[in-house]
């Protein structure tokens, strides 16, 4: 494969892999990722930066890259490859590169546009999910498609199913470079009648709602975990659970009240059957099974009969 100048732009974990599949078949100019998070004393980078410098690869770290793009004007390139940068990018930024500005998307397009994808389709219980690799076009995640490829979803959470697609993402660009360069593609026009969106998370996707069947409360369980995590509160205090199971009940317990405590679990009743809860997240205190919660504090706290807020 011939090596290309290429600038890449992305910020999580999931772009980490992608970029480090461009640096080994490519030259990557330059690196733009959203700006370093501060809270407190402490300054947190995106893994895809902390991965630019670790391969000496220059960072551009825009507030507004709507408005400040001459340093990505200034860097001569023949694609620009983008995959969860962040931001909207304008169109004097996507006609820069010589050959094309591509995105790699983590959804059988054009099902669920947008910036919540993984986790929605794991929260709305899809079989399947996979890679778009398409030009970027003005319209969200709207340009003609290059390559798909699907996978299952299967039990997988949030974080497993990032790092699968972030593989996949990995294995599928470089082949996808070389036959879009030497003209072996014809682009696929999106069919705009199937078109749907994956909009951000809120705080209001995170909060369970266990009015709703067991094994849909396991789905937002699973396409939250681990980050932001579904919760629910106890007297106001925060509970995030990361891993959990919906089990047969035929209790007559009213919803949202305890119905059962064990060694190693706890379980709520939902509108249909219950959510057994073995990990969880204390408001302040780290990630921990409930075994060793009920073994402290949580044993004034987890009772039968106790209700949900």
């Amino acid at each position: 494969m011939k090596k290309l100048d290429i600038i890449f732009m992305g910020t999580p974990s999931f772009g980490v892999a992608i970029l480090a599949a461009l640096i080994k078949e490519h030259d990557v100019k330059l690196v733009v990722t959203q700006t370093d998070k501060v809270n407190g004393k402490k300054v947190y980078v995106s893994p895809v930066k902390e991965l630019a410098i670790q391969e000496g690869i220059e960072v551009f770290q825009p507030v507004n890259i709507r408005k400040d793009y001459d340093k990505i004007l200034a860097t001569p390139c023949d694609l620009i490859v983008t995959a969860a940068y962040g931001q909207i990018i304008g169109t004097k930024v996507l006609a820069h590169p010589r050959y094309a500005s591509i995105n790699v998307h983590g959804s059988l397009l054009p099902r669920y546009r947008g910036g919540a994808p993984i986790q929605r389709s794991i929260i709305n219980g899809d079989k399947e999910t996979g890679i778009t690799i398409m030009y970027m076009a003005k319209g969200m995640d709207s340009g003609d498609i290059l390559r798909e490829e699907s996978i299952e979803i299967g039990n997988q959470t949030s974080d497993e199913l990032f790092a699968s697609l972030a593989n996949l993402g990995a294995k599928m660009i470089n082949p996808v470079i070389n036959d879009l360069v030497n003209g072996k593609i014809e682009a696929v026009k999106q069919d705009e009648s199937l078109v749907t969106y994956a909009p951000n998370l809120t705080k209001e996707d995170e909060l369970i709602d266990f009015n709703k069947d067991a094994f849909l409360v396991c789905r937002q369980v699973r396409g939250l975990n681990s980050n932001p995590g579904a919760y629910f509160t106890i007297d106001g205090n925060v509970y995030k659970i990361y891993d959990c199971e919906d089990v047969k009940s035929n209790s007559i317990e009213e919803v949202k009240v305890i119905e059962k405590v064990e060694k190693d679990s706890f379980t709520i009743r939902c509108k249909e059957n219950a959510l057994k809860v073995k990990e969880i997240k204390p408001a302040g205190k780290n990630k921990m099974s409930v075994r060793d919660y009920l073994n402290g504090k949580g044993k004034d706290i987890i009772f039968v009969g106790r209700k949900i807020d």
